[in-house]
C-alpha cells in the first residue's frame, strides 16, 4: 500500500510539476517571439529610413552599426531564393512591411531552410537595392541556475511524498502491529488514541475490540477452569466410593472412566490456565543449560530423549511457561513416537528457536493447523491411552501465544513429526 500511494502521489506531482514547465516554456517562447517581432519591426523600420537618408557613398559604414544577433543589412539585390515557407518568416516580412509603408517595395524570399535564413529585399527612395537577410533564432538559452531549481524541486517532491506516504501508513502498520500481538489476554499493547480524528477512532476502536475479545476470552476460560475444578470433588468422592466396592469387572471399569475423568478434568484446568501464562516475569538465564536439565530429567525417569543441538549464552526467558510447553511436547513424542530429540539455534538476527523431534508417524498436512485446536484429535478413538484429550497441543500453543511465541508443526523427513517453538526477540535479549 505505502508503495502504491508513494507511486500515486510522486507520478501525480511530476506529472504536474511537468505540465507546469511545459505551460511556462510555452509562455516563454510565445512572449520571446512575440518581443523578438514588436521589436524587429520597429528597428528595421528605423534602419531602413536611416540608410534611406544617408549618402549613397556612406551606407556601408553604418551597415555594421545596424546589425543585430538574428539579422543583418546588406548592399545590393542579396541571393535569388523561393517564396517565403514558414509562418513566422512570411509574419515577419508583413510587419516590416507594414511599418516602413509601400514606397519601399518590400519583398521577401527563403534562401535556405536547414539553418532557415530567408532575405527581405527593399528598393530605396534614390532606386538603390537593400537587403535584411534575417536567422532566425530559437528560444534564449535558460538560465544556468534553472537546472538546479528544477532539481531542487525534485528533490523536494520527493521527500514530501516519502513524508506523506510515511505519515498516511504509520497507523497501518501499528495497527497491523498491535493485531499481531494480541493475547488472549487482552494484555497486548494498547494502540495510541492520539493524531487525526480518523486514526484517533480507529485506534479506539481496535483498543475496544481488543477488551471485549480478551474479556469474552477470560470469561469462556473462567467457565472451563470452574467447571472442571468444580468436577474434581465430586469424581474424588465417586472414585472412593468405587474403590470401596467389591473386586468385579465392573469395578474395574468404573474406576478406569473415572481416572479417564479426572485427566480431562486436570486438561481442561491446565488449558485454561494456559491463557495467562505471560503473567510470569521474564528472567535471564543460559537456554543450553536450561535445555540440558530438562532432557537430563527425562533421562534419570528412564525416557528417551536426547538433547541433539544446543545454543550458547542467556536470554530473557520465562522459564516456568517454556518448560510447560516443552513438556508437553517432549511426552507427546514420546507416547506417539517413541522418543524425542530436543534443539535450539538462532537466526541471522539473533532470535531463538527449539524444536522437539520425533520419528513416529506423523501428521497429515492438512490437519497441522487444526490438531492444534482444543479437543482435536486425529482418531475418533474416546480411548485416553491412544487418542488422549485433544488438549495436549492445544495447550502448549495456546501457552506460547499468551507468552509471545509462536509453535509449529511439520512433518519430518524420513518420518515423524517436528514442532517449532520461535521465540520473539525482547531486550536484552529473547523473552519468552
Amino acid at each position: 500500500m505505502a508503495s502504491r500511494v508513494y507511486v500515486i502521489i510522486f507520478a501525480g506531482l511530476m506529472l504536474a510539476q511537468g505540465l507546469s514547465f511545459a505551460l511556462m516554456f510555452y509562455e516563454r517562447e510565445e512572449s520571446a517571439t512575440t518581443v523578438m517581432l514588436d521589436s524587429v519591426e520597429h528597428e528595421v523600420g528605423t534602419s531602413v529610413a536611416v540608410l534611406d537618408r544617408l549618402p549613397a557613398a556612406e551606407r556601408a559604414d553604418w551597415i555594421g552599426r545596424l546589425q543585430r544577433d538574428n539579422y543583418r543589412f546588406l548592399l545590393g539585390p542579396g541571393q535569388p531564393g523561393t517564396p517565403l515557407v514558414t509562418q513566422r518568416s512570411r509574419e515577419v516580412v508583413h510587419r516590416i512591411q507594414r511599418e516602413v509603408g509601400p514606397g519601399y517595395r518590400v519583398q521577401g524570399d527563403t534562401i535556405s531552410m536547414h539553418p532557415e535564413r530567408y532575405q527581405v529585399h527593399f528598393t530605396l527612395h534614390d532606386g538603390a537595392p537593400l537587403t535584411l537577410e534575417v536567422l532566425p533564432r530559437g528560444v534564449p538559452p535558460i538560465a544556468r541556475w534553472l537546472p538546479i531549481v528544477l532539481l531542487s524541486q525534485l528533490l523536494l517532491l520527493l521527500f514530501c511524498t516519502w513524508l506523506a506516504v510515511r505519515l498516511t501508513t504509520r497507523p497501518l502498520t501499528q495497527l497491523a502491529r498491535a493485531a499481531e500481538a494480541m493475547t488472549p489476554t487482552a494484555d497486548g499493547p494498547r494502540m495510541s488514541e492520539e493524531g487525526p480524528v480518523e486514526v484517533k477512532q480507529a485506534a479506539t476502536a481496535f483498543n475496544t475490540m481488543q477488551e471485549r475479545i480478551g474479556r469474552h476470552v477470560k470469561e469462556r476460560l473462567h467457565i472451563l477452569a470452574s467447571i472442571s475444578h468444580d468436577l474434581q470433588t465430586p469424581i474424588t468422592r465417586m472414585r472412593l466410593r468405587a474403590e470401596a466396592l467389591e473386586e468385579s469387572e465392573d469395578r474395574e471399569k468404573l474406576l478406569g472412566d473415572l481416572h479417564e475423568m479426572e485427566h480431562l478434568v486436570r486438561e481442561g484446568v491446565a488449558y485454561a490456565r494456559s491463557a495467562h501464562g505471560g503473567s510470569e516475569a521474564p528472567v535471564r538465564m543460559d537456554i543450553g543449560a536450561f535445555l540440558e536439565s530438562l532432557v537430563f530429567d527425562y533421562q534419570d525417569m528412564g525416557k528417551p530423549v536426547t538433547l541433539a543441538e544446543s545454543v550458547s549464552g542467556a536470554a530473557m526467558v520465562r522459564r516456568q511457561a517454556l518448560r510447560r510447553v516443552l513438556g508437553n511436547l517432549i511426552d507427546n513424542a514420546i507416547k506417539y513416537g517413541g522418543g524425542a530429540e530436543v534443539g535450539a539455534w538462532r537466526n541471522e538476527q539473533g532470535e531463538l528457536s527449539v524444536a522437539v523431534r520425533d520419528r513416529g508417524p506423523g501428521i497429515p498436512e492438512d490437519q497441522l493447523e487444526q490438531v492444534l485446536q482444543p479437543f482435536y484429535r486425529l482418531e475418533s478413538s474416546r480411548n485416553r491411552d491412544t487418542g488422549g484429550a485433544g488438549l495436549g497441543l492445544a495447550i502448549a500453543a495456546q501457552l506460547t501465544r499468551a507468552i509471545g511465541g509462536s509453535l509449529e508443526l511439520a512433518n519430518r523427513e524420513g518420518g515423524g513429526l517436528v514442532a517449532t517453538i520461535a521465540l520473539i526477540r525482547s531486550a536484552p535479549g529473547p523473552a519468552l
